[in-house]
């Protein structure tokens, strides 16, 4: 069925209870399963969380079992409750939603939906490359994300279309992944000790790294490379 991205947040459009018992109908035509989606929804954004448990709640086929703040809250509760769907907010403290996302793959057999404000190419490879389910703009209305949640329990899955296209066309990236690695948590303030204690490399280690970033994008400082990567939609 096809879609179209809406303009207005997610928690801003929703429809009656009567059209979300015709999309399950629909749901059940396609193949999807459609009694008992066990939904973690992960967000450090209060309000955003509240209004998508409240609006998700809605539908006649999803249950949220949990929820959390934050990236490693997110793995202990999907560790602990074995959703079938995972949706997370790719930025959240403690552990993004890719991080989130990979520890919760490896241990739980649930799917995930990555949801983000900023759709970076970069970002949607890495999510392809953790076998994350679903991506999705957070200005996806409630009642499509819904949709892809349903699309996701059943096994497929989906990627936004103009995500998908913009992630094609950009351009590739001269950085190896290590280097994106420690490039990304460069755009915080953790210190050299702290992105080798996340990355699980030593200090000397990522400091390698970070200098061939900055040699190849012509930068005078990590920030300055980190800043250029964001840009170029590689992190």
């Amino acid at each position: 069925m096809p879609r179209t991205r809406g303009t207005g947040s997610c928690c801003a459009r929703w429809c009656p209870r009567s059209r979300g018992r015709r999309r399950a109908g629909c749901a059940r035509e396609r193949g999807a399963p459609v009694s008992g989606i066990r939904l973690l929804v992960a967000d450090d954004e209060h309000l955003i969380r509240g209004a998508l448990v409240a609006l998700l709640q809605l539908e006649p086929d999803i249950e949220v079992v949990a929820t959390a703040e934050n990236g490693i809250r997110a793995v202990e509760e999907a560790q602990k409750h074995r959703p079938d769907v995972c949706l997370l907010d790719l930025e959240m403290p403690e552990a993004d939603g890719l991080e989130a996302a990979g520890k919760i793959l490896a241990s739980v057999p649930s799917r995930v939906v990555i949801v983000t404000r900023h759709a970076r190419p970069g970002v949607l490879r890495r999510a392809l490359a953790s076998k994350v389910s679903g991506f999705v703009p957070k200005s996806t209305p409630a009642e499509e994300l819904a949709d892809v949640i349903r699309t996701v329990a059943a096994g497929r899955r989906y990627i936004d279309p103009e995500i998908a296209a913009v992630a094609l066309t950009a351009e590739r990236s001269p950085l190896t992944d290590r280097e994106l690695d420690v490039l990304r948590h460069s755009r915080s303030a953790h210190s050299v000790q702290q992105i080798a204690d996340r990355l699980h490399l030593a200090p000397g280690t990522v400091r390698n790294y970070l200098s061939a970033a900055m040699m190849k994008l012509d930068a005078s400082s990590r920030h300055e490379a980190a800043d250029r990567a964001w840009e170029q939609g590689w992190i």
